[in-house]
């Protein structure tokens, strides 16, 4: 009797569809590594330089955008074959904030031996996380 005296109600106020913690956090973890893959261990020395030119800088970072979309055509296919065209969105949000990285710190004159640069780039890694995350809540809630 004591512990229904001192119940509370939880309201929950939803933004949006509910999902397990756990397939988000495992789905956001996949997306992670997919951004790990495709943007350290398969970007060639051509792709990362190239992607940073004042010209010639499409190709490269078209086959870079290319693999992320690659990987997130798999993932999609995979968890929500219906949302395939995912993958589209993030090929067109990864060439976005690369190509605006690189002109910013084209703009700024920061290289590797100006902290703005590594600022810059840490910013570029934590727009990359939160489209992960928002790919991540769009393959499970759609």
């Amino acid at each position: 009797m004591l512990g229904r005296r001192f119940a509370r109600k939880v309201v929950v106020i939803a933004l949006g569809p509910l999902v397990r913690l756990w397939g988000i956090c495992g789905l956001i973890l996949v997306m992670t590594l997919k951004h790990f893959v495709a943007d350290f261990v398969l970007q060639t020395n051509w792709i990362a330089r190239g992607k940073e030119r004042r010209t010639g800088w499409s190709a490269p970072l078209a086959i870079h955008v290319l693999i992320h979309a690659a990987f997130a055509l798999a993932i999609a296919l995979a968890v929500a074959p219906r949302l395939w065209w995912l993958a589209f969105v993030d090929l067109v949000v990864h060439a976005a904030i690369d190509r605006g990285k690189s002109l910013v710190a084209q703009w700024g004159r920061w290289d590797t031996t100006n902290a703005k640069f590594w600022w810059l780039l840490g910013f570029d890694q934590f727009l990359h996380q939160v489209t992960n995350v928002m790919l991540a809540a769009a393959l499970l809630s759609l």
